[in-house]
């Protein structure tokens, strides 16, 4: 049995070497990528607690876009209103 186990070895030692080798660039690979989204999240965490000006100018700019799209809005609606008026007189009613 042990016997067979080693001639097993000796015949595929290519293999169970890229098996093993395989495996440790598979955990590298993990712990990497762990260490990493833990960073993010770190960063992440540090943005939400303390603010970032960066963060802080754009939301200015979403507010402004967001002032000027509803003043487009209520204006597109006026012309529809102004365009769509004498619409319905023309039509007869049924």
């Amino acid at each position: 049995m042990v016997e067979d186990a080693r001639n097993w070895f000796r015949d595929n030692s290519t293999l169970v070497y890229f098996l093993v080798a395989q495996f440790i660039a598979a955990a590298i690979g993990g712990a990497s990528m762990l260490a990493y989204f833990t960073k993010l999240e770190e960063r992440v965490h540090i943005l939400e607690v303390r603010g970032s000006p960066h963060l802080a100018e754009i939301n200015n700019r979403l507010t402004v876009t967001e002032k000027e799209t509803q003043k487009n809005s209520d204006r597109v609606d006026r012309v529809v209103d102004i365009m769509t008026r004498e619409l319905g007189k023309s039509v007869p009613p049924r």
